[in-house]
């Protein structure tokens, strides 16, 4: 057994380039600037070269910073009690997980379904609707991502993660999301049995979708009996500002997929919430879907911890996101020429720029400078930025600074 501790630089590297992938590993010594993570508090990682970089990135997962008390509290007094289960007795544990998230989405969606990634939740609710409605298409979005299995796969538009895996799962059809009669005009020729959306696109750029367009096609799908399903793993839990921006936009939904920083920045879970509609099959035969660690005591203990802590961070989300929106626009004037576009709600926000070669000299800068942040793998133009609630002033303010900083050397090599 080798001596190196597991933060040494080069032996990490060295690892991934075996037993994970090359260019992982030249991705991540890109990323660290030779170095990898070694510790993280709050807003801040400290590197193996005893660097502190500032993550806005982390893909959406520390919405509560690294390490946030209360969960590792949580996690801790589970840990000590049984961190799993028999499954075979029932646990007390994801039980309350299960209410404090029914009612944290105001009690009208009261079926839940835990697993341990967004797929699953997407997964799950895609063989819901199927079984419930004995259709088998599913309307998904142009630009959506929701996971990279073979099920959620197929509601994912990028080809790129397509490639060599056809034919994946049939009968889904991506709509035009600008297009408020496209549900209607597939339900004309096809059985639909559900409609998928994000009401933000975080993967493409952060692209908002119109709240009008969606609510027609929650209408038509409505009257078609069809199922509709709001993916907001990336985008809900106040990451966009509400709860849930499908509820908050009074859209009828049949679920809510949540997932990301539901486990508190500390440990993977996550959630379909939906009606008894919905939820039916499982309701006739709870085996129909199960999996080994859905709903584990390690990772629903924190769930009613995270809600509540979130909760108590909406204000410091309201003034992040103020600061965010007048910080972005500033820089975007001053290098217009550089920068198309800033696209953002809450504190998920999307700089596009000119060029996929321009976004990559930023990340250059960015990761010279100590600003983490989160490419868009599908829309490679966009880079973005995700502060967490516990962001402060200070921390805002250096976070632009970098950046300004990457986009002014980047413009300079224009």
């Amino acid at each position: 057994m080798s001596s190196v501790l597991p933060g040494d630089a080069k032996e990490t590297f060295r690892r991934v380039k075996r037993h994970f992938s090359p260019a992982l590993s030249v991705a991540g010594k890109f990323t660290g600037q030779g170095a990898v993570e070694s510790s993280a508090e709050g807003c801040r990682v400290t590197l193996s070269d005893g660097r502190s970089v500032l993550d806005f990135g982390s893909f959406a997962v520390a919405l509560l910073g690294h390490r946030n008390t209360a969960i590792v509290d949580a996690v801790r007094s589970q840990l000590d009690v049984m961190p799993a289960s028999t499954r075979s007795v029932q646990s007390p544990v994801p039980a309350l997980a299960a209410e404090s998230l029914a009612d944290y989405l105001g009690g009208n969606l009261n079926r839940v379904y835990f697993g341990c990634g967004g797929a699953d939740a997407v997964e799950v609710s895609l063989k819901l609707a199927r079984m419930a409605t004995g259709r088998t298409t599913v309307i998904a979005v142009e630009g959506a991502f929701h996971g990279k299995t073979l099920g959620a796969l197929a509601l994912t538009h990028n080809e790129r993660f397509k490639k060599g895996l056809e034919p994946l799962l049939q009968g889904v059809v991506h709509v035009d999301p600008d297009d408020p009669e496209a549900v209607s005009r597939v339900i004309r020729e096809q059985d639909v049995a559900a409609v998928v959306f994000e009401p933000v696109q975080a993967e493409n750029g952060v692209r908002i979708l119109d709240e009008d367009v969606l609510a027609r096609w929650c209408r038509d799908a409505r009257e078609h009996g069809a199922f509709v399903i709001s993916d907001e793993i990336q985008v809900g839990l106040r990451r966009c500002g509400a709860k849930s921006l499908a509820i908050a936009a009074g859209l009828p939904v049949d679920a809510v997929l949540l997932g990301k920083p539901l486990g508190g920045g500390v440990v993977p879970v996550s959630a379909a919430v939906g009606t008894d509609q919905l939820f039916g099959p499982l309701l006739a035969d709870p085996m129909m879907h199960t999996a080994t660690f859905s709903g584990h005591p390690l990772g629903t203990a924190v769930i009613p911890v995270a809600l509540d802590t979130i909760e108590r961070h909406v204000e410091d989300g309201i003034r992040i996101a103020a600061a965010m929106e007048r910080g972005l626009a500033q820089i975007q004037e001053r290098h217009s020429d550089v920068v198309a576009e800033i696209r953002g709600r809450g504190l998920l926000w999307g700089i596009d720029f000119h060029s996929p070669e321009l976004a990559g000299e930023v990340l250059a800068g960015l990761a010279q400078r100590g600003l983490v942040v989160s490419p868009c793998i599908s829309r490679p133009t966009t880079v973005r930025l995700l502060p967490p609630l516990v962001a402060s002033d200070e921390d805002i303010k250096e976070a632009l600074s970098l950046l300004a900083g990457a986009i002014a050397a980047a413009a300079a090599g224009v």
